[in-house]
């Protein structure tokens, strides 16, 4: 089947595209009214992930309302935990909560491998579903946690400002931190591959806490992770999003991934300068969004003027808030789809 709206994959293979593509992290999810009236029926968010159909659905959902050149699959990175054997809770208005953690050798007996089919179907058939759905329309993004990002939640056993206990078990217990690290990404490098069977078309990998790691623990524990997952993983171009890492994109830029995220704290030219060839995805603040639509649609052309031409997929520095109004965010699409107008190409 071929693609009807192809941007986002030629961008990524460093093709000169008509205009940037543009989709936003967390686009399927709280900023819609439609999204809002589906979990209002149900018991809860873990619900909605594991049931294929709603999944797909409210995946689709910002593709019809609000315009997007890609769909990502409504998931969420914690099912690889859950999958290797430490189940989650999703609190509301409170966040993620392990009731188990993993804080000793003892603890990673309750893990085991991950095989997507048995442990993550439920995932893979939304993904199967979704884009038979897609009929071609736009690509589907899987997507997954990176090892350091999953092993926060598994040792913390929640959210976290500093990450004090999953830092220090790398300082301590280093043994330790490496064993549940490559369990990690041993799972991940899996999943992914599995997505891809299942329809994906392109990926990414979403380490939001990298910003905690300083630059040794930064290249003991997560750049082989990375490098490993980037390069065993195949068949569908592959971003990479570490979070509050902007200062490390020089190694980043060493991964043989297709595209580096950027969020809003790193200037743009110094990311160019030190991944020049790397695809980069990014970066508008989403508290632009709370201002007025002229305000949101200047911020949104001075980010595509510092970008400039190619090698950029425009997205948010990091997920939309779930309480923005869905006209702004209408408003950072379609003022991204009118610079190929203003460009003069057709």
């Amino acid at each position: 089947m071929s693609l009807q709206n192809d941007l986002l994959l030629r961008a990524l293979a460093g093709e000169q595209t008509e205009r940037p593509p543009v989709w936003l992290m967390r686009q399927a999810g709280r900023i819609l009214p439609e999204y809002r009236a589906i979990r209002s029926r149900l018991s809860g968010f873990k619900e909605l992930v594991k049931t294929p159909e709603l999944a797909c659905e409210v995946t689709i959902q910002p593709v019809d309302l609000l315009g997007v050149d890609a769909a990502i699959l409504f998931s969420d990175i914690l099912v690889v935990p859950e999958a290797m054997g430490l189940p989650y809770e999703l609190i509301e208005k409170v966040g993620p909560r392990f009731p188990e953690t993993i804080g000793s050798a003892s603890d990673m007996k309750r893990l085991h491998a991950v095989d997507p089919e048995e442990h993550l179907g439920y995932v893979l058939e939304a993904m199967k579903m979704t884009r038979s759905a897609l009929d071609g329309r736009v690509p589907l993004i899987g997507f997954a946690g990176a090892p350091w990002t999953i092993f926060c939640y598994m040792v913390e056993g929640g959210g976290s400002k500093e990450w004090s206990r999953a830092r220090r078990m790398l300082r301590s217990e280093p043994a330790l931190a490496e064993d549940l690290l490559d369990r990690i990404t041993e799972a991940t490098i899996a999943y992914l591959n599995a997505q891809v069977e299942a329809g994906a078309q392109a990926l990414q990998l979403f380490d939001s806490w990298a910003g905690a790691l300083d630059a040794d623990l930064f290249e003991r524990y997560t750049m082989p992770r990375l490098k490993r997952i980037c390069d065993e993983v195949k068949g569908a171009p592959l971003i990479v999003f570490a979070k509050g890492a902007g200062w490390q994109m020089d190694r980043l830029a060493s991964l043989s991934c297709q595209g580096l995220g950027v969020d809003w704290h790193m200037p743009v030219s110094e990311a160019r300068m030190r991944a020049p060839h790397h695809v980069l995805q990014g970066n508008l603040d989403p508290s632009v969004l709370y201002g007025t639509e002229a305000e949101v649609r200047a911020a949104t052309q001075r980010m595509l003027s510092d970008f400039g031409r190619g090698m950029h997929v425009a997205n948010l520095g990091h997920g939309v808030y779930p309480d923005i109004n869905p006209d702004r965010v209408r408003a950072f699409i379609d003022e991204v789809k009118q610079n190929a107008h203003s460009e003069g190409v057709n």
